[in-house]
């Protein structure tokens, strides 16, 4: 993790954003990503998007599809957050349970990856990268 203490901040008030967005509220994440080319989404869930008019207008969608209340006890655990100059990533998972019609639980994870920018002082997300991690199909350690 990056000695930049505001940037760490920043990781700080994502995780916040991340969580009101499975709860339906996309106001917080709209609230921490650029309006500056280029933005960019490879979401989880299928959309490809560019440019900030599509990338917002997906994000209210993402919030009220998760709004439902069939989601819970939501982490997101960052693996590896570096800022170098203006610009910065991380990588980490996103986890929670999906409650199902049923009642049973089914638990949830993504992999994430997110590109920062500085802008005029303040870190903004430019880029997010979600998917479900496929099987490890590596040779087992030796």
């Amino acid at each position: 993790m990056s000695d930049d203490s505001d940037f760490r901040e920043f990781l700080a008030r994502q995780t916040e954003a991340e969580m009101a967005i499975v709860a339906g509220d996309a106001a917080p994440r709209l609230a921490i990503y650029s309006r500056r080319d280029p933005v960019s989404l490879l979401g989880a869930w299928g959309p490809n998007r560019f440019g900030w008019e599509d990338v917002s207008r997906t994000f209210l969608w993402v919030a009220e599809r998760l709004g439902t209340g069939t989601y819970r006890n939501y982490r997101y655990d960052i693996e590896v957050a570096e800022a170098i100059g203006d610009m910065a990533y991380s990588v980490g998972f996103e986890r929670f349970d999906s409650v199902e019609a049923d009642g049973s639980v089914e638990p949830v994870e993504v992999r994430v990856t997110h590109v920062y920018r500085r802008e005029d002082g303040e870190w903004k997300i430019v880029h997010r990268h979600g998917d479900y991690p496929p099987q490890d199909e590596s040779p087992p350690p030796t």
